[in-house]
């Protein structure tokens, strides 16, 4: 206790303990504080840790789901473009029945070879030139030839009808 009074005897040593102690209390408080905040700091790390691998177990999830859905559109490309080049029933019973009655004209009318021969090569050559070009393409579509197309310009034609009615497939 004695050295306490003589503290207080001393005004700057006694402004310097106080002062010290105000420091330790201070120091204290803030390495409890430091040590609060690295606790949050790492609790926060682990957290961002388990976040980033759920989004990376995600992300492959997605990845894989990606490249199995181009896959399957690949395939269902690949089909289309099969399916589309293969001729359906109806087309072949039609291609048939043409075959038919090019055979049954060949026999019945003595002209028609040389004529269907020629209309044939025309009809490549159209083909042909369809194939070349956006213009062409559009009179195949329409079915119209060079010379039949100038002529409907000029005037006014009846609707043609360019289909052959087939019998029904069950009465045949």
């Amino acid at each position: 206790m004695e050295e306490l009074t003589k503290l207080t005897d001393y005004p700057f040593l006694f402004g310097l303990v106080i002062g010290l102690v105000i420091a330790v209390v201070f120091w204290m408080r803030s390495l409890m504080k430091a040590r609060q905040l690295n606790g949050e700091i790492k609790k926060l790390r682990e957290h961002l840790h388990t976040k980033f691998e759920i989004e990376s177990e995600d992300n492959e999830r997605r990845k894989e789901e990606l490249t199995q859905v181009r896959q399957e559109r690949d395939n269902l490309r690949n089909m289309i473009q099969v399916l589309n080049q293969k001729p359906s029933k109806q087309e072949i019973r039609q291609t048939q029945i043409y075959q038919k009655a090019i055979e049954t004209m060949f026999e019945k009318s003595p002209g028609f070879a040389p004529a269907w021969q020629i209309t044939l090569k025309e009809a490549e050559e159209e083909m042909r030139n369809a194939e070349k070009g956006i213009l062409p393409f559009f009179k195949r579509m329409t079915g119209s030839s060079p010379a039949s197309y100038s002529q409907s310009s000029s005037e006014e034609k009846k609707p043609r009808n360019r289909h052959l009615e087939l019998e029904d497939p069950a009465n045949l």
